[in-house]
């Protein structure tokens, strides 16, 4: 007859064969799928400047005795559209505008301030600003900013003394670039500028100025698609300021 202690030594036994069994069997299985490749990272993507996240052209030239200005209308995040009318173009008195590329939220809040001052100075002096005098305050204020920018590129058009026109554009941090024919900013500022050369030609009326900034806009935003879905000219002389929406390409 089996005595207890011995009973519990072959329960053990019992125990020790069964788990043994079982670490066999578990060897013998077929090894366990690889696991797939993780999803690439926000790092591992290329990095996008932040003056192209929402796509801008921007675009100024000068003709006899007066100005144009224009700039694409579409507002995007990257290759999404999100607005086909967005401004980019703005008044600060009857023979003064400034166009903003870059970041759209920058754009606006820049365009408060460089407001606020303007009307501050038309209250001290009463009179508005010459253009040359308003490019040194842009300057200005974007130098004050330069370790945290406004992520833009301004471009100023004026007519100044003798109704001379004034056009210059400057870098995030205020380095101005004078100029008597043209200038170009935003993500299409490639294609502008072969655009603008091969097609501008100096002392041009109106009429005809309009007809080549805006050939030379709606070529160059063709070739870009950060910016586009057509068009707004200013044409600026002494007299009269006219305003015109330009239809393009809507893809």
């Amino acid at each position: 007859m089996t005595t207890g202690p011995l009973r519990e030594t072959q329960l053990q036994r019992t125990r020790r064969f069964s788990f043994r069994r079982r670490i066999h069997n578990r060897s013998r299985r077929a090894p366990p799928p690889p696991l797939a490749s993780p999803p690439p990272s926000v790092a591992s993507l290329p990095a996008m400047s932040i003056f192209e996240y929402n796509g801008s052209a921007v675009v100024a030239m000068v003709g006899k005795n007066c100005f144009a200005i224009a700039s694409d209308r579409r507002l995007g995040v990257q290759l999404q559209t999100v607005a086909t009318d967005f401004q980019r173009v703005f008044k600060i008195h009857g023979k003064l505008y400034i166009g903003l590329s870059g970041l759209a939220t920058d754009a606006q809040t820049l365009y408060q301030r460089l407001a606020f001052k303007h009307k501050l100075y038309q209250l001290r002096e009463e009179r508005d600003m010459k253009p040359e005098t308003f490019a040194s305050l842009v300057s200005a204020l974007l130098y004050e900013k330069r370790f945290g920018p406004y992520f833009c590129q301004p471009i100023i058009a004026g007519l100044g003394e003798k109704d001379q026109p004034f056009i210059c554009t400057m870098d995030c941090i205020g380095a101005k670039e004078l100029a008597k024919d043209f200038v170009v900013s935003g993500t299409a500022s490639e294609s502008l500028y072969g655009a603008c050369e091969s097609m501008y030609k100096p002392d041009m009326e109106p009429e005809e100025l309009f007809e080549t900034i805006s050939q030379a806009l709606l070529s160059s935003v063709d070739r870009d698609c950060l910016s586009g879905w057509g068009g707004y000219v200013l044409i600026v002389t002494p007299t009269e300021v006219q305003e015109r929406v330009l239809k393009g390409r809507m893809d």
